[in-house]
């Protein structure tokens, strides 16, 4: 595959040749779907908790009589019948992470950069080089490419005036080579990998 580079300028800087087994797959949903969810877990907070009968703060002494009341037998107030007593079975503190071998997370990942490439949202740009980290100066730079709601990923590391410049714009996100991620990619609209980037990847992916 075949695509033209372009600098930060929308002028052009040739072309590159991009892998058929990175970026030509015909995207499956099954795939990426898993490997979504396999990311979203993993993140997780699992902090959820409540308190247990042993938790709660009511005195543990029985609250009447075992025998004569008329009434059923209880123990103390904490029980989980009672309002404010505590919860039987509730949640605890976990990690909801579960495994995803590595090859499969690799296959979703060329599955991601193939389905940019195929609805025609990958641009390839030559560097993300700026003399000075501005922000105005690349938000009318990103206005005038079209980019709305962008994933920049660049090679092992990002362009400090770059990433400077870009951390104020909403809509604008980047990446080293090594973030690169199937939930960040399929969440943007477009995607722009520098040459860098796609060098990155490649080294990385085959």
């Amino acid at each position: 595959m075949k695509l033209d580079v372009i600098k930060l300028d929308a002028k052009k800087a040739g072309s590159i040749d991009l892998s058929d087994e990175i970026f030509g797959l015909e995207p499956r949903a099954d795939i990426l779907h898993r490997v979504v969810r396999w990311q979203r877990a993993k993140a997780q907070a699992g902090t959820h908790s409540v308190k247990t009968r042993s938790e709660v703060s009511y005195s543990t002494k029985k609250i009447y009589r075992q025998k004569g009341t008329g009434g059923a037998r209880h123990g103390d107030r904490g029980a989980p019948i009672f309002r404010h007593g505590g919860t039987y079975k509730g949640p605890t503190p976990r990690s909801h992470a579960h495994d995803l071998p590595k090859k499969f997370r690799a296959l979703g990942l060329k599955h991601a950069l193939s389905a940019k490439a195929g609805a025609g949202q990958l641009i390839i740009l030559d560097s993300l080089e700026m003399k000075d980290a501005k922000t105005k100066a690349l938000a009318k730079t990103a206005k005038e490419l079209g980019w709305k709601k962008v994933l920049i990923i660049d090679g092992a590391d990002v362009n400090e005036n770059f990433a400077r410049a870009a951390q104020n714009i909403e809509g604008i996100d980047v990446l080293p080579s090594m973030g690169a991620n199937v939930y960040d990619i399929l969440k943007r609209d477009t995607l722009v990998l520098t040459k860098a980037g796609v060098e990155a990847l490649e080294a990385r992916l085959k």
